[in-house]
């Protein structure tokens, strides 16, 4: 992350990859105050795997695709850290071996069915789950939640995410890699830098 906080901001970080056909993949990060007005958006340019790569990751390409290329570009780039980071993909939570914010997965409208082993709990009346390996996780996220009284609907955003991908990708050049682009979301606020990252 940009800068070092020693207590997060109260929000929420929504992280999500939309996966088109022809391109591959685009993340977005969106990053919510707790009335759910958008704080941040970051998202990425179109990331894809070649076939060597295919054959060399196997099963562990996901996980590396989503969480360590994709997610951690975007994370570096927010400036809020926000108390925990909500996603709809569970290949996204493998980014928690790699940032200090919980990661939670939220169920849709199916059950989780990851395929590393998870904790499930509930935040309001949301099923949410984290990586077992990081247990603790939990009663953080739990007390996080509880002690900013937050109320937000955790899957909406993601719609709000999906749409603005498909905006930005009308208004974006394609390129290798993960670079990232910014849409300002404060009225009269500037685009903020860009950065990249590239498949190893």
């Amino acid at each position: 992350m940009a800068n070092a906080r020693s207590e997060p901001a109260t929000a929420l970080g929504f992280l999500s990859v939309v996966e088109h056909a022809e391109h591959g993949l685009f993340g977005g990060y969106l990053i919510l105050n707790a009335n759910g007005r958008p704080l941040e958006f970051h998202c990425t340019a179109p990331v894809k795997a070649n076939r060597a790569q295919e054959i060399l990751y196997g099963p562990t390409l996901k996980p590396f695709l989503y969480g360590e290329q994709i997610g951690q570009t975007l994370i570096r780039k927010a400036q809020t850290e926000p108390l925990l980071i909500c996603t709809d993909h569970d290949a996204l939570l493998s980014l928690r071996e790699f940032c200090s914010i919980p990661v939670v997965i939220v169920a849709g409208q199916t059950p989780f069915h990851p395929a590393l082993p998870i904790l499930q709990f509930k935040l309001g009346t949301q099923s949410v789950a984290v990586l077992s390996t990081f247990g603790n996780d939990q009663d953080l996220v739990q007390r996080r939640w509880q002690a900013h009284e937050l109320k937000l609907e955790l899957l909406e955003p993601f719609s709000r995410i999906r749409e603005a991908i498909e905006e930005a990708q009308r208004g974006m050049r394609t390129s290798s890699g993960a670079a990232v682009g910014s849409i300002p979301v404060a009225p009269g606020s500037g685009a903020a830098p860009s950065t990249s990252a590239t498949m190893a």
